[in-house]
C-alpha cells in the first residue's frame, strides 16, 4: 500500500524522482534509513552534519528531510530554524531523545513529525508516505474559479452550469453551455467551427462542421432568438461565429 501511495504522489509531480535527505552522525542509522526509503523508490542523500543538511537544502532540491537532534557542528533544531527560513518541506526529527518536552521542542520549532530512537523501519517509511502525500495535498495548486458571466439580461454561471435569460432558466446541453461560455468569454472574437469543436469536444476537427452548426441552432432557439436577428450569437459568413454581447 505504502508503494501506491509514492506512485500517487510521484505522478502529481510529473514523475519527477523524489529526494530525502537523511541527517545523521550515525552512519549505520542513515544506511538503514537510507536501505529502506531506496526500497520504496525514493532516492536519499546522506550527510553527518548540520551545517553539510543545510547546504543541501540550500543547493539542491530536497523534498523531505529525516534529522537527527544531537549532530556535530549545527544541532537538529538549528539546522530546522534555517531550514524554516526559506523552505516549508516536511522535516522528520529520529532522535535518541525521548521525553515529552524535548518532542513538544522539535514539533514547535518547526518539525511535522518526531520518531524516537531505536525505531521501526516500516514505521518512518509510512510516516515519510504520509507526510509527503500531507504536503502534495496542502500545496495543490488551486484551480482558477471561472467567473460568472453577465450580458444583456443572459447570465451564465459557469460553477453551476446554470444560464438565466432576463431570470428565466435556460434548459442547455453540456455541449450548448460550453459553446456559449466559451463564446460568451470572448466577446466580438470569432471562432471558426473548427476552434468550437476543438476546444469544446476536445477532438480532432474532421469536416464536423455541421455538428457545431446544429448545436448553434438549437442553442439560438432555447435563447429565443429569430434566425434572422441574431443579437447575441452572430454569424460571421464564411469565418465562423462571434457572441455579440
Amino acid at each position: 500500500m505504502a508503494r501506491t501511495q509514492v506512485h500517487l504522489y510521484r505522478s502529481e509531480y510529473e514523475m519527477k524522482r523524489i529526494t530525502i535527505l537523511i541527517a545523521d552522525d550515525d552512519a549505520e542509522i542513515a544506511d538503514l534509513v537510507a536501505l529502506h526509503l531506496e526500497k520504496e523508490g525514493y532516492h536519499t542523500v546522506k550527510v553527518t552534519d548540520g551545517k553539510a543538511a543545510v547546504q543541501a537544502v540550500q543547493s539542491r532540491h530536497i523534498d523531505l528531510a529525516v534529522l537527527d537532534i544531537m549532530m556535530p557542528g549545527l544541532d537538529g533544531h538549528e539546522v530546522t530554524r534555517q531550514i524554516r527560513e526559506q523552505h516549508q518541506l516536511p522535516i522528520i526529527f529520529l532522535s535518541a531523545k525521548t521525553s515529552d518536552l524535548d518532542k513538544i521542542t522539535g514539533l514547535v520549532i518547526g518539525a511535522d513529525d518526531y520518531m524516537t530512537k531505536p525505531f521501526n523501519p516500516m514505521e518512518l517509511v509510512a510516516r515519510v508516505n504520509a507526510q509527503l502525500r500531507r504536503f502534495m495535498q496542502l500545496n495543490q495548486p488551486q484551480a482558477e474559479r471561472k467567473p460568472v458571466l453577465e450580458s444583456g439580461g443572459l447570465v451564465i454561471d459557469p460553477d453551476r452550469r446554470t444560464v438565466e435569460l432576463f431570470g428565466n432558466n435556460v434548459e442547455l446541453t453540456p455541449k450548448e453551455f460550453d459553446i456559449l461560455y466559451l463564446l460568451a468569454s470572448y466577446p466580438k472574437k470569432v471562432f471558426s467551427a473548427e476552434n468550437l469543436f476543438q476546444q469544446v469536444w476536445g477532438e480532432a476537427y474532421f469536416e464536423s462542421g455541421n455538428t457545431v452548426m446544429v448545436h448553434i441552432r438549437t442553442l439560438r432557439k432555447k435563447l429565443g432568438e429569430e434566425q434572422d436577428k441574431n443579437k447575441l450569437i452572430k454569424t460571421i459568413w464564411g469565418v465562423g461565429y462571434t457572441f455579440n454581447g
